[in-house]
């Protein structure tokens, strides 16, 4: 047993898929994760402009880039919250999942919105999950959703509640969120939640404020994230992607995604 490596492209924001696709190549990565193209967020929009229909961009990547070997894309990045999240969001998310659905994407990644976790935000979200499964089911998608642990869930007890209101809910667990925010050992955690996780974020810091948070991202290897006591025990227990979130696009002082994957290489990091 083994997870597949990618990254996502919040870590190249500039770059084209092309250029995303032959930056995992060339690390010899299994896949990557979209959140970012040709400096936008709004994927959907960029890849229409960019390539025409789903259809036209999954017989393309069928067909294969010349000159990259193939890596599988493993999720895209939505901005859709499932507390909160009006028509508007809902539609976005709909026109997400059709590029999703046509390419072979198995995860949407969501937010889950909230600020407490507590009885009044799980209702909510709930809901957004009722319509969603709703929707995925009358268009017969196997595209799904994946919540990130990033707003209210930052620690296993709020996600244990959030999956026991919404069984079934697929977890995108950011490791170093729960660690840093949650306070919370990443095997605690991993122990707690691995049944319903499908996706890893993993990414590195220290404990020095910077102008958004009361850390500071570094290359990884060089920070104080424990990845040299999670990492084999998800190279033991976990079989889906294991995805380096360098956030170039958030703090833009950051050094480049190569830099990023050559010291994980170096290091032997993951």
């Amino acid at each position: 047993m083994s997870y597949l490596r990618a990254f996502s492209s919040l870590g190249c924001p500039q770059a084209t898929l092309d250029e995303a696709l032959a930056l995992a190549a060339r690390f010899s990565l299994d896949a990557v994760e979209l959140r970012s193209l040709g400096g936008t967020v709004e994927l959907p929009a960029y890849l229409a402009a960019q390539f025409g229909s789903p259809e036209d961009l999954a017989d393309r990547l069928a067909a294969g880039v010349p000159g990259i070997p193939r890596v599988r894309l493993a999720a895209l990045g939505t901005s859709f919250r499932l507390v909160g999240a009006g028509p508007l969001d809902r539609d976005a998310l709909i026109d997400f999942a059709g590029w999703a659905e046509a390419l072979g994407v198995r995860w949407l990644r969501v937010f889950d919105g909230g600020k407490l976790a507590d009885a009044a935000e799980l209702a909510a979200a709930s809901e957004a999950v009722r319509w969603w499964r709703e929707e995925r089911a009358r268009r017969g998608w196997k595209t799904d959703i994946m919540v990130e642990t990033h707003d209210s869930l930052f620690t296993a007890e709020a996600m244990g509640r959030a999956v026991e209101a919404m069984p079934g809910l697929a977890i995108l667990w950011d490791s170093h969120h729960t660690w840093k925010k949650g306070g919370e050992d990443p095997l605690h955690t991993w122990a707690q939640m691995r049944a319903h996780v499908v996706h890893v974020h993993l990414k590195d810091s220290i404990s020095v404020p910077s102008s958004r948070h009361p850390y500071t991202y570094v290359l990884p290897g060089t920070g104080e994230f424990p990845a040299a006591a999670l990492v084999p025990v998800l190279r033991e227990q976990f079989e889906g992607v294991v995805s380096l979130e360098w956030e170039k696009l958030w703090h833009p002082s950051l050094p480049p995604l190569e830099d990023a994957l050559a010291a994980a290489a170096e290091r032997a990091w993951w």
